[in-house]
């Protein structure tokens, strides 16, 4: 049985076992990382302790950039990953093109799902859709009135790696509404 848990300090001793198991070095920190392309690469190439170090820093801060949910297994292993934050804590994702020129409302209380990652061995098993199911719950108990998504729209289907940012169809299932229909990436919203 998966459990459904705000990202807590008590997660932090299995959290690198996830992202180590799951190939990701990013440690969910490229949206507060204010370097080039370039830089964010090298980083996560050869410096990936340090992404785990400002996430680790930022939960013990109780920061709002560092609001997640987990997904933990009977033994406590998180297995799951979903960054849900207020959109004013990931201000680089407004400063998409994409997103720039868009008028998308409030950013304190609009959340946003910046990115998704489950466990490879336990992909396909529901996971991802009971992250986005709890959303709505902790969002609204974190103060927001509304979730926003930003998956990538593709015909074909994507390499996980290709929909950090959540399948599409996942958000359209859970009643979420596309509100600006821009491809690659569209924006959807849930009201909570």
């Amino acid at each position: 049985m998966t459990r459904i848990e705000a990202l807590a300090e008590a997660h932090l001793p299995r959290l690198r076992a996830f992202f180590d198991a799951s190939g990701s070095t990013c440690f969910c920190r490229y949206w507060h990382f204010t370097g080039t392309k370039n830089d964010w690469l090298d980083r996560c190439a050869n410096s990936p302790e340090e992404n785990l170090a400002e996430l680790e820093s930022a939960v013990r801060a109780r920061e709002a950039a560092a609001f997640a949910l987990v997904a933990v297994d009977d033994t406590g292993d998180v297995v799951g990953w979903l960054k849900l934050t207020p959109r004013a804590a990931v201000p680089k994702l407004r400063g998409l093109p994409v997103y720039r020129n868009l008028d998308l409302g409030d950013e304190v209380s609009t959340f946003s799902i910046g990115c998704m990652l489950v466990r490879p061995d336990v992909r396909g098993g529901g996971i991802a859709r009971a992250l986005v199911d709890a959303a709505p719950h902790f969002a609204a108990k974190w103060g927001a009135l509304a979730i926003e998504a930003y998956p990538r729209k593709s015909n074909e289907p994507l390499h996980p790696e290709e929909a950090w940012q959540g399948p599409e169809r996942l958000f359209v299932e859970a009643g979420f509404d596309a509100v600006v229909d821009v491809a690659p990436y569209p924006v959807y919203r849930k009201r909570v």
